[in-house]
């Protein structure tokens, strides 16, 4: 299943580039074996100051035809990072090819694109900057296919 972060914004260089870079290499290469992967990054960018509905039209055309869509949005649902690993097992082994996980701009996600997404996914109840969300939703693909895999890194 191949993964597709749809995020609003472009990520220059810096720390979290470089984390969210880290985490997608060490995805791919676990990911792999089980099934997971490629990831890659999808950026859009509203340049004429559309707000939210310009970015929802945007992702949604980034969206490869045809994929499950699970959104980050602060009213979804809180999984454990086990859970987590078996969801993405379970939409793999559901027949899924494609995965979008979509991460809006700074004021989140568009609702009626929320409405449209299979799975709405919440890092919890703070709010935490759209560009930092991307490596924390990378850690968590890298974490989930070590559980995958039987691999310590994750611990209980």
């Amino acid at each position: 299943m191949r993964l597709h972060l749809c995020v609003v914004g472009r990520l220059r260089k810096g720390p979290e580039k470089a984390l969210l870079d880290d985490y997608l290499t060490r995805f791919d290469r676990t990911g792999r074996a089980m099934g997971l992967g490629p990831a890659q990054v999808i950026e859009v960018e509203d340049r004429k100051g559309g707000g939210m509905a310009a970015e929802a039209a945007l992702l949604r055309r980034a969206i490869p035809q045809g994929a499950r869509v699970c959104a980050l949005d602060e009213r979804g649902q809180l999984w454990s990072s086990p859970e987590f690993s078996e969801k993405l097992a379970g939409w793999r082994d559901g027949g899924a090819q494609d995965l979008a996980l979509l991460i809006g701009g700074a004021d989140g996600i568009d609702p009626g694109l929320s409405a449209e997404a299979q799975d709405l996914m919440s890092f919890g109840p703070m709010v935490w900057p759209h560009m930092l969300v991307r490596a924390m939703l990378a850690e968590q693909l890298y974490r989930a296919a070590s559980i995958l895999a039987g691999a310590p890194y994750h611990r209980v």
